[in-house]
């Protein structure tokens, strides 16, 4: 059982993945809530638990109830509303993580992550307070919306926006670029929004745009994410000064050249690379990783 533990420790701590950490908070939360739920449930017959976490840790539409639950925009994407829900959120994120982390490093997954989930967050909120199928219906005073589902669709969407053309082998299927499953997720989404299940797949739209602007911002220089790093670390993570034009292969890689690989991925995929290119992105993104 220590080893066990040692090695969960070792997944979310210590293996340099952000993605591992991410699904490992998601899952100890899971079960956090749920395992003492179950025994509620079997020895004492009530859900006075499941109650108390619904309330205070799911995200209400209701402005008045918000402003009393200020934290729930950020709690809501780590709470899930069962098993199969947990289930599909993190393989998605394990799978799209993984190349997303592969090809920009590591160190702006869990930003991507949170603000991917808090812009899902903010299109709920503001859909179910403006659109009259929520505000005159009376379903904005008692609707909450949970899951990671959010912050996984900006993981996905940011990943098939930066390598359109990577492909990926689904079960029954197989090859399968990622423009295209991107593009399925947002019209499925989308067709959904005045559906049984309206506020999730609305936060999933709000997701999905942040992943999709970031990744068109950040193949223009704005790294969004770097920036709110930058804040906490005064020294630059990527940009070079050359103080001579001489280039050796020990030399960090400058920000315009970074860009410039990145736009030849988004258009033309990873293969497209030269040894050289590929080498060059290599080394930024252990950079990064430093």
């Amino acid at each position: 059982m220590s080893m066990l533990w040692q090695n969960i420790q070792f997944k979310m701590l210590r293996s340099g993945s952000r993605i591992n950490l991410l699904i490992g908070i998601n899952v100890i939360v899971f079960l956090a809530v749920n395992i003492p739920a179950v025994f509620e449930r079997l020895f004492l017959g009530h859900d006075i638990l499941t109650a108390y976490s619904n309330d205070y840790l799911l995200l209400p539409s209701y402005l008045p109830k918000l402003l009393t639950r200020f934290w729930t925009p950020l709690t809501y994407m780590f709470m899930h509303a069962g098993i199969f829900h947990i289930l599909f959120n993190m393989l998605w994120l394990y799978w799209m993580g993984q190349i997303f982390e592969e090809y920009l490093g590591n160190k702006r997954t869990i930003g991507l992550y949170l603000l991917g989930g808090l812009s899902g967050a903010l299109f709920f909120v503001l859909f179910y307070n403006i659109f009259p199928l929520f505000t005159q219906t009376g379903l904005v005073n008692g609707s909450t919306v949970v899951g990671a589902s959010a912050s996984v669709m900006a993981v996905i969407i940011a990943t098939a926006t930066l390598l359109p053309d990577y492909s990926i082998s689904l079960m029954f299927i197989g090859p399968v670029k990622l423009k295209w499953i991107a593009i399925f997720y947002v019209v499925i989404d989308f067709l959904g929004v005045a559906g049984p299940n309206a506020g999730g797949e609305i936060a999933h739209l709000g997701g999905a745009l942040f992943g999709f602007i970031y990744i068109k911002q950040l193949q223009r220089g704005n790294d969004w994410i770097g920036a709110i790093i930058k804040v906490f670390k005064p020294r630059p993570r990527l940009k070079v000064v050359a103080k001579n034009s001489d280039k050796n292969s020990n030399s960090l890689p400058r920000q315009e050249e970074i860009d410039r690989i990145l736009d030849k991925i988004s258009k033309s995929g990873y293969e497209s690379l030269s040894k050289q290119e590929k080498e060059i992105l290599f080394r930024a993104s252990k950079d990064n990783e430093g």
